[in-house]
């Protein structure tokens, strides 16, 4: 299985960091691989092995001392290979990330809907991480939360990666004070602020969603209302605790799900489905505080994003 970079001779490229495979080692007579692109093509088998000649050709398989692998080159057990990631045909994101904040330890950006914060699957260039690294020359930027691709607002990264865990254990360790906003059906059914806590799991036969189920809470959300218009009700959204997609299933649970929300309580989008900007998910990374562990400041930091009202 491939996975990042951690070879300091192995840079960014086009904002880009390497992915990187390993290669087994192999007894005495084993040719199931005479070359490197055989290999390749067994393992990784989803790019092609034309589009493996092609970026073996172009120099974008590099080894261990950041030298380009040529397309014949033999296979040699117990090494490493890195390779850059490109999608042809990947979509673009329509929208643009702004900076809110920086200086040498810290970027917040606001996020829009649709855009990814990290490469993965079929985004790559469209992402918000590679988008800053072109944008402000840090290729060693690295996030240091992550947002749902379809929420929008505020993420925080290290500019140091001396730093990153530092600021990680931020997160990790619920000193992180985080606020959301959402707008979904208003309700006179719960009383005001409403805590949620439930016990959240993946999907037993949807690997992109998650599912809540009988046991141990390993959740807590805290909900209140902003603001009413009509049906609808702004709300602002606590979260305790940081499983994926939390808030969308708790929102959900309380028989709230969020406006524009594409897989609860039903699937109306998976994964590979072509997408519609039209419709965004009205949810919000509003505000992060905290106190710096590099600096002792005091910090404190808000989205300039708006959610949208559904028609009234």
């Amino acid at each position: 299985m491939a996975r990042s970079s951690k070879n300091p001779l192995i840079p960014a490229r086009d904002g880009v960091s390497p992915s990187c495979v390993a290669l087994p080692g192999v007894k005495a007579g084993d040719a199931r691989w005479p070359g490197v692109i055989d290999f390749l093509d067994e393992r990784l088998p989803t790019v092609g092995r034309e589009v493996w000649a092609e970026r073996l050709t172009t120099g974008a398989v590099l080894d261990e001392a950041g030298q380009a692998v040529p397309p014949d080159a033999p296979y040699r057990g117990d090494t490493r290979l890195y390779y850059y990631r490109a999608l042809p045909d990947e979509m673009v994101v329509p929208f643009e990330a702004t900076v809110r904040y920086q200086d040498a330890h810290l970027v917040v950006a606001d996020k829009p809907h649709f855009l990814p914060v990290t490469p993965g699957g079929r985004y790559v260039q469209q992402t918000l991480l590679v988008r800053l690294q072109r944008q402000l020359g840090l290729p060693q930027l690295a996030p240091l939360h992550r947002i749902d691709r379809e929420t929008a607002g505020l993420v925080m990264f290290a500019v140091n990666p001396a730093e990153r865990g530092t600021y990680h254990a931020l997160f990790s360790g619920r000193t992180m004070h985080k606020t959301y906003e959402a707008i979904a059906p208003a309700t006179e059914a719960l009383t005001w602020p409403h805590t949620r806590r439930s016990r959240i799991v993946e999907h037993p036969t949807d690997f992109f969603r998650m599912n809540e189920v009988a046991g141990k809470p390993n959740s807590e959300t805290r909900v209140d209302v902003l603001e009413r218009r009509g049906g609808w009700a702004r709300y602002a959204l606590e979260p305790v605790t940081g499983k994926r997609h939390q808030l969308r299933v708790h929102m959900n649970a309380l028989g709230l799900p969020i406006v524009g929300d594409q897989l609860y309580p039903t699937v109306r989008h998976g994964p590979d489905d072509e997408e519609d900007f039209s419709e965004p998910l009205r949810l919000l990374a509003k505000s992060l505080a905290f106190t710096d562990p590099v600096t002792g400041n005091e910090r404190e930091f808000e989205s300039g994003l708006s959610l949208d009202w559904p028609n009234l």
